[in-house]
């Protein structure tokens, strides 16, 4: 590969975005030092130990779609590791389950009426044709879905399943992210998981950026980020100080506000994004549920809306026999749930989940964990496009790779990969910054 003279590149934050963002660097032949505030790399990838196996914390599959992603497993010589399965798509509603993967399963849905089944199936098989054209990064999303689908429709289904995704700004997010959320899911049933789990992507990248001569640093949390004669300074816990000829940050724009000295804060863009989290339970069963990979949960009592069951993607030999099941809600980091005791959390959610599955018993739990992450997904607001941030922060050495940058892309591994990419090639074509 063609070497490159950025000088040292200092990447903040070792998820997917930052990890890819180091190892395109080296490659380049670029000087990198990775800083990673916790201890373990991987951020909505990492994993925790149970019993001999390593299990994430947070679900991820593979989509045949996802062209960025593959081309990275393609480098490291994981793509031929991916087992693709097809996988099926359940519904919950009202407590009644539903499966939701074919003509025939739609016309016996009963939620929705004869007339809004037909309705729905219509115009779901040509979503993306009828967004053609439009401009959709100024339509809200309930605007253009209600539009299309009906009031009735858009009541009963598509606002409680927004509303799981995005709170109650969710008729509000333009209707561009689900279009592009089609493009990359469309009617694709067939998903990939990488044999090892995602800990093999991630230590194997780790073992690429240190191959190339790259410095990964984990237990290294950044307390201060300033510029210094033209020249990055990033202050580590203790005091530490590396400085870079520039420096990436795969911080979500809030936190690297926290960590910007007053000059450097004053240049960021103003840019102040709503950012949903999320709160995980992982179920690891004695026995399978329904089989669906994917089932959301609409007015059925749980706090919990949607419920991902890994057993027909990966099986079950990376969870020791059991059936894990992921059930999860999305939610506000400052939320009384955010904030509960995961204990609590645990101990509800398994009770409810037991209401909404008859045939499974308590003892069927074999075992219960919650995980919550602050920064998950962004609420974009309408006519975001022309709103994004760029990635340069100009006048400085610093560079912006954020989910904030992701946009029309859904959040995805494949759209951070995708981002990391187009981070190298412009850092490579931006103009170093003048002393000052």
């Amino acid at each position: 590969m063609r070497r490159a003279d950025h000088g040292h590149v200092v990447v903040v934050g070792g998820g997917i975005c930052g990890l890819a963002t180091a190892h395109e660097l080296v490659r380049a032949g670029t000087g990198v030092t990775l800083l990673e505030g916790s201890d373990q790399l991987g951020g909505l990838g990492t994993f925790f130990a149970w019993r001999d196996r390593w299990v994430e914390r947070f679900y991820h599959c593979v989509m045949p779609t996802d062209d960025h992603l593959l081309d990275l497993l393609g480098d490291l010589g994981l793509r031929d590791a991916i087992a693709w399965r097809p996988t099926r798509m359940g519904m919950v509603v009202d407590g009644r389950a539903f499966p939701f993967n074919t003509a025939l399963d739609l016309l016996k849905f009963t939620p929705l009426g004869v007339l809004d089944r037909l309705r729905f199936g219509a115009v779901s098989v040509l979503l993306r044709r009828l967004g053609r054209g439009k401009d959709l990064d100024r339509t809200r999303t309930e605007d253009w879905l209600r539009g299309l689908y009906g009031d009735r429709v858009w009541e009963l289904l598509l606002a409680p399943l927004f509303g799981a995704k995005f709170g109650a700004r969710f008729g509000d997010v333009p209707a561009l992210y689900l279009w592009q959320r089609l493009g990359r899911e469309g009617a694709v049933s067939v998903r990939g998981y990488p044999d090892g789990g995602y800990r093999a992507v991630i230590d194997a990248l780790r073992a690429s950026i240190e191959a190339g001569g790259g410095v990964v640093r984990l237990d290294a949390p950044v307390r201060r980020i300033g510029v210094t004669g033209g020249r990055a300074r990033i202050t580590l816990d203790g005091d530490e100080v590396v400085t870079a000829d520039r420096v990436v940050s795969t911080l979500p724009l809030p936190s690297l506000r926290q960590v910007a000295d007053d000059d450097l804060a004053a240049r960021l863009p103003d840019v102040r994004l709503p950012y949903q989290g999320v709160v995980n339970a992982l179920f690891f069963l004695r026995r399978p549920l329904s089989g669906h990979y994917w089932t959301p949960v609409v007015r059925s009592g749980t706090e919990f809306d949607g419920l991902i069951q890994m057993t027909p993607l990966a099986g079950v030999d990376p969870y020791d026999g059991r059936h894990l099941v992921y059930a999860m809600r999305y939610t506000d980091r400052e939320s009384a749930l955010f904030q509960e005791d995961d204990a609590a959390v645990a101990a509800r959610w398994t009770a409810q989940l037991l209401a909404l599955h008859p045939g499974l018993r308590h003892e069927d739990v074999d075992d219960v964990r919650v995980f919550k992450a602050p920064f998950v997904e962004p609420v974009y607001p309408l006519g975001y496009s022309s709103r994004r941030p760029p990635v340069v922060v100009a006048g400085t050495p610093l560079l912006l790779a954020t989910t904030a940058h992701v946009y029309p892309d859904v959040t995805s591994w494949n759209s951070s990969v995708g981002l990391a990419r187009r981070v190298v090639a412009t850092l490579a074509q931006a103009p170093q910054p003048v002393p000052g």
